[in-house]
């Protein structure tokens, strides 16, 4: 008989960590240091960093959205906590509820066991014998996902844990953390090595839901932005645009046409991809709209009517604008009959449908639609808004970045002659017509400080009053991490 010790953790990123001895007769098992030998384990763990998005695009990385300016849930189930500012640093709602799988606490769950698992590549597969284009190519994708993960974490969080080392002891789990420059430099460094090592989109062979070069650069452009970082920003977006590998369709339909997947990866630069016959590798989010009871025969096969675009956002858009075309107030339901808005929903008369999420062919709650996470709108306006603050006005270039999304909207140039704060305020409403419900809104609202003013305009009859504070700037880090390490201390405005 052997001993042999089992560590369990009770957090994802390893914290608590608790040992017990078992006397046990060991045949067969896998470690880190008997995993790591051929290219099929290679592969194999890179597949595995990548995993996290999948439980983190379930439902958590869009529940953001439920606290913006555009989309609220039903009330059941905690989710109404987002829209009304209740949550605490416990998630005691989620928790009471079993809905941490749609809450930051599964952000903070997921990034880190993304950020281990890629840690554990970046150590490892350097070590293997095998093709070394393919091997540089994992590497390029393992620092991707870790600066996704850090990224994810800082814009949520603020001041995070930088993980960079794969944890082989207690006393390596036990972390404080680090400013939010600090986790820039990181991304930064991160997207570098990415950048060197990753092929271009035209250069790869299909891999959907794997970066190219040019998703690096997006993503450098987006986080740079966040950072106020504005000439690299400006730098990546450009280098994307000047790529000329992605563009924008035509029709912003398109977009969000499960039956379109393959031409609109000509625009969605880095998607979750959604598939609908295997099992995990879909998202609760498809569900979560479309009319309640799976009544829209458009919307798919098990939608729920659980969240809703508010009609002040309806009323916003110019009614010539194509991307209205992605909300409704009325649906035709399973027996042909045309639903009114008074009776989309029983929570209100005033309910809005999205539209972004549709697959009529859904297996159940199993949904084709990819869900975007950068695409090619998104670079265009990161360059609009970096280039007017870098030049520190709003140049002809900087129009032409932000007239190129209004134009495939159907929409005339935007009024010259603004001054650089107007034209940001222009830039940061077209990305709301733009990207509603795509998780992006909400992280618009706080590193621009408007959450604060626009959010308690946001109102209905189901939720008249929403009073942010300055505190909601950043999620509170859940409470069981902070009591589990040590080190690790709370935001302060939730202390």
């Amino acid at each position: 008989m052997k001993k042999f010790i089992i560590h369990i953790f009770i957090s994802l990123i390893g914290i608590g960590l608790i040992s017990c001895e078992l006397e046990e007769e060991v045949f067969s098992n896998i470690t880190t240091e008997n995993f790591f030998k051929t290219p099929g384990d290679a592969e194999t763990a890179l597949i595995s960093a990548y995993d996290p998005i999948a439980t983190m695009y379930s439902a958590a990385a869009h529940a953001v959205d439920f606290s913006t300016d555009q989309i609220y849930p039903r009330p059941v189930v905690a989710r109404d906590t987002y829209t009304l500012f209740t949550y605490d640093p416990n998630f005691s709602s989620q928790k009471s509820f079993s809905r941490e799988f749609e809450s930051p606490v599964q952000v903070w769950r997921s990034c880190y066991t993304g950020i281990e698992r890629a840690n554990w590549v970046l150590l490892k597969v350097p070590d293997i014998t095998m093709n070394e284009a393919r091997k540089t190519a994992i590497l390029g994708e393992a620092y991707f996902l870790r600066a996704f993960y850090h990224w994810m974490l800082t814009k949520n969080f603020g001041e995070v844990i930088i993980k960079t080392k794969p944890s082989t002891s207690e006393a390596e789990v036990y972390n404080g953390k680090s400013t939010i420059p600090e986790v820039y430099a990181q991304i930064y460094s991160d997207l570098d090595a990415a950048m060197l090592a990753l092929p271009s989109f035209s250069q790869q062979v299909p891999q959907f839901g794997r970066p190219s070069k040019e998703a690096v650069m997006a993503l450098y452009a987006k986080a740079a932005l966040y950072n106020k970082d504005y000439p690299k920003s400006l730098q990546m977006a450009e280098s994307v645009i000047n790529a000329g590998t992605y563009r924008l369709l035509d029709n912003i339909e398109d977009v969000f046409d499960a039956t379109k997947e393959t031409l609109a990866r000509a625009e969605n630069i880095w998607s979750f991809e959604s598939i609908r016959a295997v099992p995990g590798r879909t998202s609760q989010v498809h569900s979560l709209f479309g009319p309640p009871n799976s009544a829209g025969v458009e919307y798919g096969n098990a939608s729920f009517g659980s969240a809703f675009a508010y009609q002040k956002f309806y009323n916003s858009f110019d009614p010539a604008d194509d991307r209205r075309k992605l909300l409704a107030t009325s649906y035709i339901n399973r027996s042909g009959v045309v639903v009114p808005q008074a009776s989309i929903t029983p929570i209100t008369t005033e309910g809005v449908l999205v539209r972004k999420f549709r697959d009529p062919n859904s297996i159940g709650g199993a949904y084709e639609t990819n869900l975007t996470i950068i695409r090619m709108a998104d670079v265009y306006l990161i360059a609009a808004e970096a280039e007017a603050l870098a030049a520190n006005g709003a140049t002809t270039k900087a129009y032409n970045y932000i007239n190129t999304v209004r134009r495939r909207a159907k929409l005339g140039d935007l009024t010259p002659g603004l001054s650089v704060t107007q034209f940001v305020d222009a830039v940061i409403q077209e990305r709301s017509w733009e990207l509603f419900a795509e998780a992006d809104r909400w992280y618009d609202l706080t590193r621009t400080g408007k959450f604060l003013t626009l959010v308690p305009l946001a109102t209905n009859n189901v939720f008249p009053t929403r009073t942010p504070q300055p505190k909601h700037r950043f999620f509170p880090i859940p409470l069981d991490e902070v009591m589990a390490n040590p080190n690790l201390e709370q935001n302060p405005d939730w202390n």
